[in-house]
């Protein structure tokens, strides 16, 4: 049977573009549907945008700091519109290089929606199909709204860049990285910001000493985090919305915005019809090798709801070339990735946490949390944490953790060691660049707790 292309491919984002180029360069004849813009979540309404924002609302600390080491300056208020204008121009650039690196290699894009007919089959909204000896499924995520009264008149984070003025206040629903980055980047930038979680601590599932540092500096630095707390309803408002909370308070807020959970890309993909299976949250059932239960349809990223971060949708997209294109069955690796949270102090985190290691094996646990030097100087009591997690058999490093200005570069560096396997004794056989925060990563001698 002869196809129109050797690759199909459902969603420009990162992971579903790098796989669509790199097929076409290895000689495969590929097309890619998106029916939004093409970057995906990460370059449009994630993590491109969210870090310039971050960038944005760091100067008042810098400034403050700048004063306090003997500098006169004078900041002015923030102009969101012109922030604005500059980040939509960036994201525009942006979605033109995915655009372009798509047209150079020779993969035909169309900009229409795709769902599948058969398993060599999709149609597009227009109503042509195209056949292909091969799918590749990479249609992300996106934020979902619980099930609440008034819940329709909140914003998610794909909202949050689209607002024509910043809130003065604003009550962010949700514990996880999304909700605890957007508290502090609002913060940041001069907004009352206040924030419920239901659950006893921010951040579920990192290392329990790390989050509680991240949280308790959030408080600190201005954000109203109230935890074993949620929503009951909101009502709306002339000057925004009432809302009530399960402990009885009420307060009105200029915005709300929830960041409870996100929900895999699969409705109306045609998938049932194609018999690919899909699992409780939606999200589509693969193998090690991202093969759905169809042999010609694969699935990669978001959609799949396995690690949700965009290196990894771009490291699956390279492994399913690998598999099906290159002749090298190429299972994805998803053990030890290197993760960062842009809250402000950011987290880096490679590998177990302390609880998480508990469960597994007697362990040795390093840890300090000091003032660092920078801002000890300008008195702020900002303070950071420096841990490692050492298996007491192997001496290997099995967990690193970080949470400090600049986390989310130290631990890159922190995840090559960690993913090659070195021991405490590698850590500590490394002289210490001095003077500097992540020093302290390899001059502790002695554990502070064990177990």
């Amino acid at each position: 049977m002869t196809f129109d292309y050797d690759l199909f491919v459902i969603g420009g984002g990162s992971g579903g573009v790098r796989a669509a180029r790199v097929a076409a360069q290895g000689g495969a004849k590929v097309a890619l549907a998106e029916e939004d813009r093409y970057g995906g979540t990460c370059v449009i309404r994630g993590c491109v945008p969210k870090k310039l924002m971050v960038f944005a609302s760091e100067y008042p600390a810098a400034i403050a700091d700048a004063q306090a080491y003997g500098w006169t300056v004078h900041a002015g208020g923030f102009d969101w519109s012109v922030f604005q204008g500059k980040l939509h121009a960036e994201l525009d650039r942006l979605e033109n290089v995915y655009r372009g690196i798509l047209k150079t290699n020779g993969v035909e894009s169309f900009d229409a929606r795709a769902r599948l007919v058969d398993p060599h089959t999709v149609e597009l909204s227009d109503g042509s199909r195209k056949s292909a000896k091969h799918i590749l499924i990479a249609t992300g995520g996106r934020p979902v709204k619980p099930d609440l009264p008034g819940a329709e008149h909140a914003i998610t984070s794909n909202d949050i860049f689209h607002l024509e003025s910043l809130p003065k206040s604003i009550l962010i629903i949700g514990g996880g990285y999304i909700a605890c980055e957007f508290a502090c980047i609002l913060n940041g930038l001069g907004v009352k910001v206040t924030q419920f979680y239901r659950g006893a601590q921010i951040l579920r599932g990192f290392d329990e000493e790390a989050r509680g540092l991240v949280s308790e500096e959030m408080i600190q630095s201005g954000v109203n985090l109230h935890l074993g707390t949620n929503i009951v309803d909101m009502v709306e408002e002339e000057s925004g919305y009432r809302v009530t909370s399960t402990n009885g308070s009420e307060e009105v807020f200029e915005q709300v915005m929830f960041a409870t959970g996100r929900a895999p890309n699969t409705e109306d993909l045609g998938l049932e019809a194609a018999g690919v299976k899909t699992g409780r949250k939606g999200e589509i059932l693969v193998d090690e090798y991202s093969q759905t239960a169809v042999p010609s349809v694969y699935a990669i990223g978001d959609v799949t709801d396995r690690v949700n971060l965009t290196p990894v949708a771009i490291r699956e997209g390279m492994a399913f070339v690998e598999t099906v294109f290159n002749g090298t069955p190429t299972p994805v690796d998803h053990d030890l990735i290197p993760t960062a949270i842009f809250t402000q102090p950011e987290m880096g985190t490679v590998g177990l946490s302390e609880e998480a290691a508990r469960e597994q094996e007697p362990i040795e646990v390093y840890a300090t949390s000091f003032r660092p030097m920078q801002t000890a100087f300008a008195e702020r009591p900002d303070r950071v944490l420096m841990k490692l997690i050492v298996s007491q058999k192997t001496r290997k490093v099995l967990g690193c953790h970080i949470v400090a200005p600049g986390a989310g570069e130290m631990i890159q560096l922190a995840g090559i060691a960690v993913k090659m396997g070195a021991t405490k004794e590698d850590f500590d056989r490394t002289v210490a660049v001095h003077p500097t925060m992540s020093e302290e990563l390899v001059t502790m001698k002695t554990p502070v707790r064990t177990g």
